[in-house]
């Protein structure tokens, strides 16, 4: 049932991750062009970050995908996770426009393509009569972190005075992203009206 559901800590599991996951990458999105501007990057090339970002994105989304069909959601999805800490990361160590550029290719790729696995994982764990409340749920965990990321970037730059302390943390949050996902275990594929996991 969905009480039953939103009560295991299956559910509870992704719900952490995603909120982790969200929080890691939206600093970045949100700073990064202010971030860039600082260096000394004029704005209008400093706004281009974000389209490389997005393009990226849309390969990110088939790779992502790909990799998830053959090597499993979950495996597939820490993996990115891991990759994601990491990338964004790599922000504090970038000043001109070309590396912004690199790291963007990158963290765009990794950031949208992994997003798609949370409900693979979901359908393959939970009951399809339910998959509007359980991916609601997580959309809502997910929304709950991407407001959470850009506040703390925010607060973590008016006490330093500087914004890597904020790729620093977002790193910290990409880990605790991937550790909280690699404990996930899939529901007992026994239990009535379940998928096979």
């Amino acid at each position: 049932t969905v009480r039953e559901a939103v009560r295991s800590p299956q559910f509870a599991t992704l719900m952490l991750a995603n909120f982790f996951c969200c929080a890691t990458h939206s600093g970045p999105i949100i700073h990064t062009v202010s971030y860039a501007v600082t260096c000394g990057i004029p704005i209008i090339a400093a706004v281009s970050i974000y389209s490389v970002e997005g393009l990226s994105g849309m390969f990110g989304l088939i790779g992502f995908g790909l990799a998830g069909d053959r090597y499993g959601a979950k495996r597939v999805l820490v993996l990115g996770l891991l990759a994601q800490a990491l990338g964004v990361l790599a922000y504090a160590f970038v000043s001109g426009l070309a590396g912004f550029y690199a790291v963007a290719v990158i963290v765009g790729f990794i950031y949208a393509g992994t997003m798609p696995l949370y409900a693979v994982i979901i359908r393959e764990n939970f009951p399809l009569r339910m998959m509007g409340t359980i991916i609601g749920a997580m959309a809502m965990a997910g929304s709950l972190g991407m407001s959470t990321g850009p506040v703390l970037g925010g607060l973590l730059f008016d006490n330093f005075g500087t914004y890597a302390p904020m790729y620093v943390a977002s790193f910290g949050l990409g880990l605790v992203a991937m550790l909280v996902l690699a404990m996930f275990r899939p529901l007992p594929a026994r239990a009535p009206g379940l998928a096979p996991a």
